[in-house]
């Protein structure tokens, strides 16, 4: 899994445009997952179940990189491709669309549907707002009492997320940048002389 920071969309979000009677609506989320981007496209099929077509396309950095895209009935090449073209010229990952088509009557040949799809997910991208994003790793760190106010001390001047659970021992969940996770593990052990454990 890469360090770099990479491009996605901020929130879920959906815009619609009317081609010659045909309504075609962008439908786009963040998703972490090839999974997660699977239920994305599922979802909304399901959600508009009496549409014509519910196009699907996602690009998710899994290892290896995964890009998908669906013509779900349209012309091969007129509907699936426009629509990952769109993310790949944006340079978004970790990404699923779904452009739902409600036939309006007007066939729009191959050129038309082509157009139609990649405005629909532009739209839809432009609503959801893009952001960059910095892969995260998580860990957990555990220590005796003695120790868990230089753990938490070291997390809070590192401005990383986490989560502490105090019961017997101590337990934090820290979720850090990766390029920024064996540094921080390092500074962990050193300051509580090794006495931290780390999963």
């Amino acid at each position: 899994m890469s360090e770099e920071s990479y491009r996605t969309v901020l929130k879920r979000a959906s815009a619609a445009v009317t081609v010659r009677g045909s309504e075609f609506i962008g439908h786009v989320s963040p998703v972490e997952t090839v999974a997660a981007a699977e239920a994305f496209v599922d979802s909304i099929s399901e959600e508009y179940t009496d549409a014509t077509h519910n196009v699907g396309a996602y690009r998710v950095r899994a290892d290896p990189f995964r890009e998908y895209a669906s013509d779900d009935g349209e012309p091969s090449g007129s509907a699936g491709k426009p629509t990952l073209s769109v993310l790949q010229g944006e340079e978004l990952e970790n990404v699923a669309v779904v452009v739902t088509r409600y036939y309006g009557g007007t066939n729009l040949g191959v050129g038309g549907l082509v157009r139609s799809y990649a405005q629909a997910t532009k739209l839809a991208v432009e609503a959801a707002g893009v952001t960059e994003r910095r892969p995260h790793g998580r860990f957990v760190a555990t220590v005796d009492y003695d120790d868990s106010g230089t753990v938490r001390g070291l997390l809070e001047s590192s401005e990383v997320e986490f989560e502490a659970d105090y019961v017997e021992r101590v337990t934090f969940e820290v979720t850090v940048p990766l390029a920024e996770l064996d540094e921080l593990q390092d500074r962990l052990r050193s300051a509580t002389s090794g006495r931290v454990e780390l999963s």
